[in-house]
């Protein structure tokens, strides 16, 4: 009686995101086949950190976070724009700042919940992203029939903020899949593609408002949100074959019980309470505070941006050689230095552009640090998933920004925080969005400091 040679399940070298869908017996005939769990398992997989495919995921993340995040990252200049004419919105234009900061808030807010959704069932992951850029879209060209406030804030605010968030879901599950050794320097590469497009993004927004008016600037932006985004969705591609069956994966929350968990989350929320303030107000201060044109305030802004991106890098490739303790204080200390003594005190252009450029690398470089976090925390879990943290600690992130948007309208003054009729950054209007973004700066190193102090 022949003995039947069991299937062998190999990936193919020439598409290693292709999942093995047959096999063959000793005589050669091919029949389709499912390959069940077990096989899926015992299945060569591609490499992490290294090899054409990861490169191509990484790349695909990273180009992705344009039309995710771009929107958000060159807010400011559509806030100034509403702030020089009013009558474009029915009701307190004042408040179109909470557009800004409700749009990253619930970005981050959704992410505990989507990621825990993802690693769960992660077969869902294939409709998440191409579902979020629909909502987008539509998000973005409702907002553009927007005629009051409170239209921009469902719209903008909440609509194309829970699309983006269901497209960033899927793409960051993926790259932590593909990327263990050097996960701190994918993920700054990752988001030096979010900072990338505040470079272009905020002059490209602010000369289509100068000649088209919000309408025709968001409706092309729903367009380019569209074009850009559908052909990147096609490289996200898993590592770990997806298993054959829906049964719901488990996930480990034995970490919740660590104190480390708490305190670097704890730093986290903190300084995200104050990071998002400079992006929201730093275009309406060059224009109203020190009285220069808007493209003054969109070059500071774009400045911001464009220092992120060899910051959140530097600091994401730190974390993959230093512990998560030295790179929260570099980053941390960094920007407080930056906000205290260069936008404090700035009562001209020049001493602003120096906080634009140190602030950029140093806060940019922020969320670069969470994969210290994850390889600290799995250090001490090791059944955790880096992915489900990871939405955890975007959900901190998120905490922190809806609460600023809200507090920050509340922290201009018309008449000067010191009134003393000084020009400089903390005597004016601003001085308390500038005090509020310093101090939570310091607050963000928190969890850095107190595993120092154990």
């Amino acid at each position: 009686m022949a003995t039947e040679v069991q299937p062998s399940i190999e990936l193919d070298s020439a598409n290693p995101f292709r999942r093995p869908s047959a096999s063959t017996t000793r005589e050669g005939t091919w029949h389709n086949a499912t390959p069940t769990d077990t096989e899926i398992e015992q299945a060569p997989l591609p490499p992490t950190d290294t090899g054409k495919a990861a490169w191509l995921v990484l790349a695909a993340s990273s180009l992705i976070q344009a039309p995710v995040w771009g929107f958000s990252s060159a807010f400011g200049v559509l806030q100034e724009y509403y702030s020089r004419h009013p009558e474009k919105l029915d009701g307190d234009v004042g408040n179109v700042a909470v557009v800004g900061t409700t749009v990253t808030g619930i970005m981050y807010l959704i992410s505990p919940f989507t990621f825990a959704l993802l690693t769960r069932w992660p077969r869902l992951r294939r409709w998440c992203g191409p579902i979020g850029l629909v909502f987008a879209a539509v998000g973005f060209l409702l907002s553009s029939f927007a005629t009051q406030v409170w239209h921009l804030i469902v719209t903008q605010g909440v609509m194309s903020a829970l699309g983006c968030g269901l497209l960033f879901t899927p793409t960051t599950l993926y790259l932590d899949e593909w990327f263990v050794k050097r996960k701190g320097l994918a993920y700054g590469v990752m988001w030096a593609g979010k900072s990338m497009t505040g470079v272009v993004l905020p002059f490209a927004m602010e000369a289509s408002l100068r000649h088209f008016g919000p309408a025709i600037t968001l409706r092309a932006w729903s367009v380019i949100t569209v074009l850009t985004s559908a052909p990147l969705v096609h490289f996200l591609r898993p590592r770990i074959p997806l298993p054959s069956t829906s049964t719901p994966r488990p996930i480990s929350t034995a970490f919740l019980h660590l104190r480390t968990f708490w305190m670097l989350q704890a730093g986290n929320i903190l300084q995200s309470l104050g990071y998002f303030l400079p992006y929201a107000y730093i275009s309406s201060y060059t224009v109203q505070h020190l009285h220069l044109t808007p493209t003054n305030g969109t070059l500071v802004l774009a400045l911001i941006n464009t220092t992120s991106i060899p910051g959140g890098i530097v600091i994401g490739g730190l974390g993959d050689h230093f512990s998560v303790t030295t790179t929260i204080l570099i980053s941390t200390l960094g920007s407080a230095l930056a906000v205290f003594l260069f936008w404090g005190l700035s009562e001209h252009i020049a001493l602003l552009v120096v906080f634009a450029i140190t602030y950029g690398f140093f806060a940019g470089g922020f969320s670069s640090t969470w994969s210290g976090v994850l390889t600290e925390v799995k250090g001490q879990a090791p059944s955790v998933d880096t992915g489900f943290l990871f939405g955890l600690l975007a959900g901190g992130r998120g905490i922190g920004n809806v609460i600023s948007g809200p507090l920050s309208v509340a922290l201009v003054t018309r008449e000067g925080w010191l009134r003393d009729g000084r020009a400089w950054g903390v005597g004016g209007e601003y001085g308390g969005i500038i005090l509020f973004t310093g101090t939570t700066a310091v607050l963000g190193g928190w969890g850095a400091l107190g595993r120092l102090w154990r």
